[in-house]
Parts: C-alpha cells; structure tokens; sequence
C-alpha cells in the first residue's frame, strides 16, 4: 500500500479541494431556500439498538448495552417513529427503495425475480429527481454501496460524489465495472482497499460528508447526503475492530490519524462511564460520526435548513431475512425543525420508502409529475397531525407475502412445488427465503426464535398483543371478516406487481365479526 501525506484537517484530496474561509463566513446561515437533506442508513441495526426509547409505550425497544448520545439528541428533538418498517428484510433490496420510493417488488431488485437487474436500470433514484426539480442540487453518497448483485454506480444513480462500488466490511470495491455487457474504468474513485482495520473507514466517511457539506454551504448549494456506513454490521460487537489502523483511507495510509470525531482510545472508556459491557463499541464509534456531522452543519450555519432522516436497511432482532418484525420492523426518525414540530412521536405505519415523498415534498416537487411511487410523504405526520399516511404495508421475500392493517400480520408462505419437491428430497423444509436447502445463514435465527409457526403455510399476528409473533391466530381467525379483509388486502397488493402468488379467496359462507 503506498504512504500518502494528507493534512488530516482537510478534504481527502480525490473528491474535494477545501477552500479556506473565515469563521464569519461560517456563523453565516445558508440562505438555499431549498432544504438540504441528509440520509443516515445504518446496516442491520436492531429496532432495539439505541439507548433511547424507540417506542416510548414499549421498553423493549431501549437498548441497555448500547451508548448513543447523538442518536438521542436527533430522536428526542425531532419526530420518532415508533411503528417504522424496511420495505425488505435484507440490504440490497431496501438500499435500492430507499433510492426510489418503490417496493422492492415493484423495482424488481430481487434475486427472486426475473431480469431484475433490467428493470431497475430504468428506474428513477431521488437524486436524480431533485436534480431536475433544481439544478443546483449536488448529491453525494458516502459509505456502503451493496454493489454485490450488480455494477451500477452511484454516478449513474445520480450522485455527483461517491465512494464508488463498496460493499460489505472491508471496504473493498471493483475497479470496474459491467454496463450494458461492456467492461469500463470506474472513474468516480479509486476501489478502496482491502482492510479490515475500519471498515467503511467511519472516520474518512465521516470526514467527507463533513467536507461535503462545507464545501456545499460555502457555495449557498443545496445538497442532498447519504451517509452509509456498515456500522453495526461492522465493525463486530467484540471491541477489536476499532483498535484497527487509524491510517487507513481509501487511497493509501495517512500521516496522522483523522481527528474529525474523538479517539479511537476513549471508545472504551466511555462505554465505561455510561456503565455498560465493553464488547459495545461499534454503535458509539457510529453515534460519534452523527455527532460530528451534527456539529459540522451548526459550525457552517447548515442547521437549520437541514432535514434529516435516520433509518436502517432491515431488522436484526432473530427474524433477518423474513417477514416477521424481528426482520423488518426498524429504528426511524426525522429531524428538521424548520419544516416540522420537534419533540414528539407518531404510531401510524411509516416504511423507508416514505423518505423520498417526504423530501420531493420538502422541495416542492410533485411527486406524482415525477414518477409514480410507492411510498407516502410523511409530511402530516411530522407537521403534528395523527392521521394514517398507509392503511396498509405490503411485503414480500422468496416464498413469502406479508401485509400488516390495523394492527395485524398476515403472512402466507407459499413455496413452487418444485422448490418444495427439490427440498424435500434432500430431508430439508423449504424455508421463507425458499432458495437453499435449509435457508441462508441470515435466516437460521429466525427457524429457531419462530420454530413454533415458522412452517405454516398461513400465519395471523396480533402485533400489539403479541408483538414477538408467536402466536398463529390463523385458526382462531379462519372464518372472520378481519382475516378476509386481510387476504383480500393482499391480493390487491399482488395483483399491482409482476409474478403470481396463490391466495385463497374464497369467502366464508359465515363470517364472523
């Protein structure tokens, strides 16, 4: 690896040239009337993997070995959603609504799925969006791309700055890429390197969202940052990935360390302090990167103008992979006082894909002349009113549907009978994710937390009564105008996305209320 010399204090030099400033210019607020808009997508964070309250009617959903200081400062002084959802129980497929406003079934980004990759190519992504509503939108994406599946890039997204084609916890990329079956040089940054000292390199992610948004105040640009790092999918849980090289960059080894957050060294100590396990550094090493971003927008006078979305991509709580809410159900939470109340909670049904309604809203840019999406502008919700933005959300995954309304899960699993046959042959139950013997590794936690139900083909939850799911009211329910209403829910849900599923619709001759 070679040995670079970088000014710690100044932008990584590939993606940025700092311009020097006075402070006076900095303790000037931006005057865009556009509002800026910052993305915060954790990786496989728990719905319980915060030291705050998500649910302040639930007090499983607070952490007791997580420390996460900022995290509190964003949830408590903004808008806490306490019934928030992922749209997909896995990465890929989230990250890619998130990018459209589109289930993952209508997107099509799914392995599951015929041509996937096809059909996504001709989506439209948020950045894109807002770069037509105004021109002087700049965009950037820092952090986890997923690129595992594909070779589209955060360039042909829409972003003007990226860290190009990353994936996991390493951090490393492709140096090129496929598009349209042809092999082309990956020109927005070099591939990062193979380290395992900081993966995603949460100090250089920090410090170029840091200098991103500098460099953007200082030019009155509205801009649009998605910060993604693979925290707390890594760094593991042990405390020993932190101790790592703090060198390392995307680009080489640095003189000295990057001080944009505080020490490596005190991680340990704070955790301490706040008298919780050692093994628990990773979520603060996350929470001190929102911190400093925090400060970077009240230094250059972005604040106020900002809005900003903290979600995550799945659920992690025993259910990774499926459906359950252990799969799906996650942290949510906006934060923008200028444009919405601040201090208070919602219960209605919110989902990832709702974030880029809400932010084309926030722009004035109508959604609907854009494209059609999926998702609900959570606007009303975050302006204080307490009315549904869904009645419904609809989910799918391998061989599995879901939709929840009112309080219920409906989720039917209906595997082909050549995957069941292929199964079966070899001793193995066809499982949710339906496309290995067993299911995937993600999903063995799951086949032994829901073990009791985890194999019926039609599965009933009372969420608020039996929020672990391990009660199968299916039965109980067979022949009630609440489970029909259900199915029939679902049905019409299938009925607007490719691919068939079996449902039975056949009404009761007596209902039941």
């Amino acid at each position: 690896m070679k040995r670079i010399k970088i000014n710690t204090n100044l932008n990584l030099y590939f993606l940025f040239t700092l311009l020097f400033v006075t402070v006076n210019f900095f303790a000037q607020k931006n005057t865009s009337k556009k509002p800026n808009f910052i993305v915060i997508l954790t990786d496989d964070q728990s719905w319980v993997g915060t030291s705050f309250l998500a649910n302040p009617n639930d007090q499983r959903s607070k952490s007791d070995y997580y420390h996460t200081p900022n995290m509190e400062r964003l949830a408590n002084y903004g808008m806490r959603m306490t019934n928030g959802y992922a749209p997909a129980p896995f990465c890929s497929p989230t990250r890619k609504s998130i990018l459209t406003g589109l289930t993952p079934a209508k997107h099509e980004y799914q392995k599951d799925r015929d041509n996937w990759t096809t059909a996504f190519r001709k989506q439209m992504t948020i950045p894109k969006i807002l770069k037509l509503a105004d021109s002087n939108y700049v965009t950037a994406h820092f952090g986890k791309w997923d690129a595992r599946y594909d070779h589209f890039t955060p360039e042909e997204m829409g972003y003007d700055f990226s860290d190009g084609l990353t994936s996991n916890n390493t951090g490393g990329g492709k140096s090129t890429l496929s598009a349209e079956g042809k092999e082309t040089p990956f020109k927005m940054g070099d591939a990062w390197p193979k380290t395992y000292d900081d993966p995603k390199l949460i100090f250089s992610l920090t410090q170029r969202s840091n200098d991103f948004i500098e460099e953007q105040t200082k030019k009155n640009k509205p801009f649009f940052l998605y910060f993604a790092p693979t925290i707390s999918h890594g760094p593991d849980r042990l405390g020993t990935k932190h101790k790592g090289n703090p060198l390392a960059t995307p680009i080489g080894f640095l003189d000295k360390p990057l001080d944009v957050m505080p020490d490596r060294a005190t991680l340990e100590q704070r955790i301490s302090e706040a008298g919780l396990a050692q093994d628990r550094t990773d979520i603060l090493w996350l929470d001190d990167g929102i911190g400093a971003i925090l400060n970077k927008l009240k230094e250059t006078g972005a604040l106020e103008n900002t809005v900003i979305f903290f979600i995550n991509d799945h659920g992690v709580e025993k259910g990774k992979g499926t459906l359950y809410d252990g799969g799906i159900k996650t942290v949510s939470f906006a934060w923008g006082p200028k444009y919405f109340k601040s201090g208070i909670r919602s219960k209605q049904l919110v989902s990832n894909i709702d974030m880029v309604p809400t932010a084309l809203e926030l722009a004035k840019v109508d959604p609907k002349k854009a494209y059609k999406i999926d998702g609900s502008s959570m606007l009303p919700l975050l302006q204080g009113k307490d009315k549904p933005i869904h009645e419904s959300l609809y989910f799918e995954m391998g061989a599995t549907r879901a939709v929840i309304k009112d309080g219920y899960k409906y989720l039917s699993f209906k595997a082909p009978q050549s995957i069941k046959n292929k199964l079966e042959k070899n001793g193995k139950k066809t499982t949710h994710i339906c496309d290995k013997p067993g299911g995937r590794g993600s999903e063995s936690p799951a086949l032994k937390f829901y073990a009791k139900n985890y194999f019926d083909s039609d599965q009933l939850y009372d969420l608020s009564a039996d929020p672990k799911e391990q009660q199968n009211l299916y039965g109980e329910f067979k022949n009630s105008i609440k489970l029909y209403d259900l199915k029939k829910t679902l049905q019409s849900y299938v009925d607007q996305v490719p691919g068939t599923f079996p449902i039975d619709l056949k009404k009761p001759s007596k209902l039941k209320g």
